[in-house]
C-alpha cells in the first residue's frame, strides 16, 4: 500500500464530523442518505480506518468506487460491506457518493445475539473480491429496510429503539445473504470457472512437488493466487459444491495419496512428507477420516499380496 494519511475513528459522531455531514441522533448508528447531504471532500484520497461496521447501499450508480484496499465494482447498484479494523479509501468523485450509507457500532448489540451472530455474515470480509449486484425486486426490499431505519432514528429514539435498530439489522443482513446466495447460483459459469482454475492450481501444486518444499496449501494463499478473498471462496464454494475451500483441499489431497500409496516402493512416512505432512501420524489420521481406511490398509486392498 502506497504511503497516505490513515485516519483513524473509534466513534461515529467524529466520521460525521469529519465528513461535514449532520451528527448522529443514535451515538452508536447513523445512516447518511447522499440525496439529502454533501460530504466534505477535503480529505479524499485518505484511508480511513473505522472501529465499526459500514455497508454502502448504491441504487443506480454504475462504476468502480473505492472501498477496502481495493475497490469494487457496482453494476446498476448493489451492496458493499465493511467490518471494523479495516481500512477505507475515500473517494475524490462526488459521483461516488449517492445512495445510503449505514454505519453501526459494535457496541449497539453487544448484549444480543447479534454479537456473535454477526461472525456468520461472511460478506464482511469479500472486501474487494465482490459487491452484492441486486436485482430490481432485491434492491426495492434493501430500500425498505433502509428507509425502515431511517424512520426509526429519524422519530423513535426511545427506550425500545435498541431492540428495534438491532432487529432491523439483522434483517438487512438476513436479506444480504440470501441474495448472495442468489448470486452465487445465477452467476454460476463464471463461478464454475474460477473452481477450474482453483482445481489446475492444486494439481499443478500437489504434482510439482511444491507440497514437499512449502507445505500444505492454505485457503488464504490459494484464494490470494486466485485474486479472490479467502472467506468470499469458501462461501462460493460452499453454496455451489457444498463444501468449503479447506474440503477441497483435502479432497485434491487424498487423490494425491492414493497415487503416491499405490507405489509399493514409497513408505507411507515418505507419502506423508511428498505431501507436505510434517507428521505422519496427521497424514494417517486426516486420510483415515476422509477414506475410512488407514493409508496402510489403502494400500493393502490394492496390493493385497
Amino acid at each position: 500500500m502506497e504511503s497516505r494519511t490513515i485516519l483513524s475513528f473509534d466513534n461515529i459522531t467524529d466520521l460525521m464530523r469529519r465528513l461535514g455531514l449532520k451528527a448522529p441522533t443514535h451515538p452508536l448508528i447513523t445512516l447518511v442518505n447522499y440525496d439529502e447531504q454533501e460530504v466534505n471532500l477535503a480529505d479524499a484520497g485518505s484511508w480511513f480506518l473505522l472501529d465499526f461496521y459500514k455497508i454502502s447501499f448504491k441504487n443506480d450508480f454504475i462504476g468502480n468506487i473505492p472501498y477496502g484496499p481495493g475497490s469494487y465494482d457496482f453494476k446498476e447498484g448493489g451492496l458493499a460491506f465493511l467490518a471494523p479494523h479495516q481500512l477505507v479509501e475515500m473517494s475524490a468523485d462526488p459521483e461516488g457518493f449517492t445512495g445510503y450509507v449505514l454505519y453501526f457500532h459494535p457496541d449497539l448489540f453487544s448484549q444480543y445475539p447479534m454479537a456473535k451472530r454477526i461472525q456468520q455474515f461472511g460478506f464482511f470480509s469479500y472486501t474487494v473480491s465482490e459487491a452484492l449486484f441486486l436485482s430490481e425486486q432485491e434492491k426495492e426490499v434493501i430500500a425498505s429496510v433502509f428507509k425502515a431505519i431511517a424512520t426509526e432514528l429519524n422519530n423513535y429514539i426511545d427506550r425500545f429503539s435498541q431492540d428495534v435498530l438491532v432487529s432491523q439489522i439483522e434483517l438487512l443482513l438476513n436479506h444480504s445473504n440470501r441474495f448472495y446466495n442468489r448470486q452465487f447460483l445465477t452467476r454460476r459459469q463464471q463461478h464454475h470457472d474460477l473452481i477450474d482454475r482453483m482445481s489446475a492450481r492444486l494439481s499443478l501444486y500437489f504434482d510439482s512437488g511444491n507440497s514437499l518444499n512449502n507445505g500444505l496449501p492454505s485457503p488464504h494463499d490459494l484464494a490470494a493466487q486466485l485474486q479472490v478473498s479467502q472467506r468470499y471462496l469458501s462461501d462460493m464454494l460452499k453454496s455451489l459444491t457444498g463444501k468449503t475451500t479447506q474440503q477441497h483441499i483435502h479432497l485434491f489431497l487424498i487423490e494425491k495419496a492414493k497415487v503416491l500409496l499405490s507405489n509399493p516402493m514409497l513408505t507411507t512416512a515418505e507419502v506423508a512428507y511428498q505431501l507436505g505432512f510434517e507428521h505422519p501420524q496427521s497424514f494417517n489420521k486426516l486420510f483415515k477420516q476422509k477414506t475410512s481406511l488407514s493409508p496402510v490398509a489403502f494400500r493393502k486392498r490394492i496390493h493385497p499380496n
